[in-house]
C-alpha cells in the first residue's frame, strides 16, 4: 500500500510544567516548564499516523515546516492550557503539484487547514486526479470539492459550511462530533466513554485511520468504526500522538 498526503506542516511543541505563582509584574502566572515534547504536526502528523501503520506514505508539504512552529504550555497537573504560540503562521508558501504522479499511488489524502497553501482550484484539480482521494478541511465546502471520494469535518466547520451544501456533498461528508462519534448519511457512529486528556491532531489520526482502512477493506463501517476507535486511544494520550 502506498499513500501520498498532500497539506501544510508544521512543528508541534508542548511545554509540560507547574504555576505555583503570579508573576509580581502583572496579573498572570509564572509558568515553569519541567519538560519538552516536539513533533511533526498538521499534514506532517497525518503521514506519521500512517507510517504507524506500516504504510508505504509520501507527502507533499510545505519545505519550510520546520520553521512553522506551534508551542503550547500545559500545566502538567490539571492539564490545562495556559498560552499558545504561533510562528510563522502565514508563511506556507504555494503547493506545486506539476510534478507529483498520482497513478503510483492507492489513496491521496489532502490535509488542508486553509493556511493558504492550497486554493479551491488545487484541491478541485487533486480531486480529478486519483480515483481515491481523502480531503479534511478548514475551508468552507463548495461545488469544488464534490469529486473527493470522502470529506472529513468536525462539527464546528460543518456548522459554518452546512447552507450551502447539496445533495452530492452529503453523500461524501463524514462529520465527526468528538465524544458523540461521527455521522455518515445519516448513520451515527459512536465512540465510548473516555478521559479525554488532549484533543490535538485526532482528526488527524482519523482520516489517516480512515483512508488506510478503506483501502485495505473497501468498507466504510469497518473504516469509519476503526478510525473512531484510533481517534479515541490518541485523545487519551498528551499532546499530539499517533496510534
Amino acid at each position: 500500500m502506498r499513500i501520498l498526503v498532500i497539506g501544510e506542516s508544521c512543528v508541534d511543541i508542548f511545554h509540560y510544567g507547574n504555576c505555583s505563582r503570579l508573576c509580581p509584574e502583572g496579573p498572570v502566572p509564572v509558568f515553569s516548564s519541567l519538560s519538552e515534547t516536539k513533533n511533526g504536526g498538521m499534514a506532517m502528523n497525518v503521514y506519521r499516523n500512517l507510517e504507524s501503520f506500516d504504510v508505504s506514505v509520501d507527502i507533499k508539504t510545505n519545505e519550510n515546516w520546520q520553521d512553522v512552529k506551534k508551542t503550547r504550555f500545559v500545566e502538567k497537573k490539571s492539564n490545562h492550557m495556559f498560552l499558545r504560540v504561533d510562528e510563522n503562521d502565514n508563511h506556507f508558501g504555494k503547493v506545486d503539484l506539476s510534478d507529483i504522479d498520482f497513478e503510483k499511488y492507492d489513496a491521496v489524502i489532502v490535509s488542508d487547514y486553509n493556511k493558504g497553501f492550497m486554493s479551491e482550484e488545487d484541491l478541485e484539480f487533486i480531486s480529478k486526479q486519483h480515483p481515491l482521494t481523502f480531503l479534511d478541511t478548514k475551508k468552507v465546502l463548495g461545488d469544488w470539492c464534490k469529486n473527493f471520494s470522502f470529506i472529513k469535518i468536525n462539527g464546528i466547520e460543518y456548522d459554518k459550511t452546512k447552507h450551502i451544501l447539496n445533495d452530492e456533498i452529503n453523500k461524501i461528508l463524514i462529520v465527526t462530533q468528538g465524544p458523540k462519534g461521527c455521522i455518515f448519511r445519516d448513520k451515527i457512529y459512536k465512540v465510548p466513554l473516555v478521559e479525554v486528556k488532549d484533543v490535538s491532531g485526532a482528526g488527524d489520526t482519523f482520516i489517516s485511520a480512515f483512508c488506510y482502512m478503506f483501502v485495505t477493506s473497501n468498507n466504510i463501517d469497518n473504516s469509519i468504526n476503526f478510525a473512531n476507535d484510533c481517534a479515541t486511544k490518541v485523545v487519551q494520550k498528551r499532546g499530539v500522538s499517533t496510534i
